[in-house]
């Protein structure tokens, strides 16, 4: 170990590549990683201290973790303010009286699905343009062919009638 006055389970902290935050009851923030920091753009003394609902929208659902004692496994949430979105998990951790979170960062894949959908979005709409483009010119060529096969038939007729004009 390079550091000897770090414990393992402190460097998993600060290396985790989650964002990891840990609050107390009264939802007051009390420990954040800095992958959580990086996250939110923002320095551990932003944070530590204050109350997560001053950051995070959802904050209420670490009360619900507590009151239950529930885990809450897997949940997706944009957090749009900090062009963010994560699959979360949150628990309670009685022993110490505080509600903890990991925030696995999802925002690049799910920037990649909404660019995917938007692009499948806009090719639905000129393949739309381009049928209704084809349906008109459909449409004025079969305009022609019945004009030019009514005179093609009107002409015929007169054809007709002068021939057997003619042979009467």
């Amino acid at each position: 170990m390079n550091n000897p006055n770090k414990t393992l389970w402190q460097l998993l902290w600060e290396y985790d590549p989650n964002g990891l935050i840990a609050v107390e009851t009264d939802l007051t923030i009390r420990l954040v990683n800095p992958a959580f920091c990086k996250m939110l753009n923002l320095e551990p003394q932003d944070l530590i201290g204050k109350k997560a609902s001053g950051f995070l929208d959802d904050a209420d659902e670490f009360t619900m973790v507590w009151e239950k004692d529930l885990v809450i496994r897997a949940v997706e949430k944009e957090y749009p303010a900090y062009q963010l979105y994560v699959r979360k998990v949150m628990f309670p951790i009685r022993k110490e009286g505080i509600i903890a979170a990991i925030m696995v960062d999802l925002t690049h894949e799910w920037q990649q699905k909404n660019e995917l959908q938007r692009l499948k979005q806009k090719t639905l709409e000129e393949v739309n343009q381009v049928v209704d483009r084809q349906m008109k010119v459909a449409q004025e060529i079969a305009g022609l062919l019945g004009e030019t096969t009514a005179e093609t038939k009107v002409s015929l007729l007169r054809v007709a009638t002068m021939l057997r004009q003619d042979s009467v």
